[in-house]
């Protein structure tokens, strides 16, 4: 007689359909290559500027793939958050959203005196930013909301996904040459909170990827401020940032401001708004019914 008993493939298929084993397999598949990226376009090519954005972006069209590949295979499921209908529509409105709300940190801190313009460099200058951006910008969102955010609400609902993603957002970026306490702590609240209300608005990743990606790059790569201590290059504005570390972020960069700090959070809270008034707001399996 046939043995009935669920096929050993079968189990091995469930464990892989975990959260927690999605979680562990994946992140650290994009960990190594975010940092084969960052090893590529800021120290191989650093001197190549045109040829570091090229890697950068031939390692981020790899993450995505590999991102891809991973859910098709092991979750067995559509990509429905790298969907490419509307991608195009979600990456300019991201891309629109983040340049304008670090415009509007930089206009809040010209306006107090603090940030000066006093020039404009090459615009070649611009380059070695549009690396970093775009590299940090999709690796970053692949792994703390695609990945992190996203098998965490899985398992224990949106609202413990979204306090455990951000800190771990915030306070990787310990690791930065200029990071500290402070820096991690305002990233954890501001970026943390909004990217990651952004995606439960959305269910997409485009739109947090073209946030991220135009955040850094508006911020290192037009007005030459310093990305969470770890990037700090002049951009297309040749400015002076002066004034007490509370409003300036000192090393860390703008992220560390208070001003960036408010405004920021306050965009974050807004959109999780409006993602609890969709319905978007995911309950934890043990108070899922069915």
């Amino acid at each position: 007689m046939r043995d009935r008993a669920t096929p050993s493939g079968a189990h091995w298929l469930r464990v892989l359909h975990f959260p927690l084993v999605r979680l562990l397999l994946l992140g650290p598949v994009l960990f190594l290559l975010a940092g084969v990226s960052n090893g590529l376009w800021g120290v191989t090519f650093a001197d190549r500027p045109l040829m570091a954005v090229g890697i950068a972006l031939l390692m981020a069209i790899l993450g995505l793939a590999v991102y891809a590949a991973f859910v098709r295979i092991v979750e067995q499921r559509a990509v429905s958050e790298l969907a490419l209908p509307k991608m195009g529509r979600e990456l300019a409105l991201g891309l629109l959203a983040g340049a304008g709300l670090y415009a509007l940190c930089v206009l809040i801190l010209a306006t107090l005196g603090i940030y000066r313009i006093e020039g404009v460099n090459a615009p070649a200058l611009m380059l070695p930013a549009l690396a970093m951006a775009l590299s940090s910008g999709v690796f970053e969102e692949l792994l703390h909301r695609g990945t992190v955010f996203r098998n965490l609400e899985d398992m224990l609902g949106s609202w413990i996904a979204l306090l455990a993603s951000a800190l771990f957002f915030g306070f990787r970026h310990l690791g930065n040459a200029d990071g500290n306490i402070l820096g991690a702590l305002a990233i954890t609240i501001e970026a943390g909170l909004l990217l990651a209300a952004l995606y439960m608005l959305t269910r997409r990743l485009w739109p947090c990827i073209g946030f991220h990606v135009a955040w850094n790059f508006t911020q290192a790569g037009v007005f030459s401020g310093a990305v969470s201590g770890a990037f700090e290059q002049p951009g297309l504005l040749k400015a002076r940032l002066e004034g007490p570390e509370l409003l300036t972020g000192g090393a860390f960069g703008m992220e560390a401001s208070l001003v960036a700090l408010l405004v920021c959070t306050a965009a974050g809270v807004a959109i999780l708004i409006m993602a609890a008034r969709r319905g978007n707001i995911v309950q934890p399996r043990w108070r899922r019914k069915g």
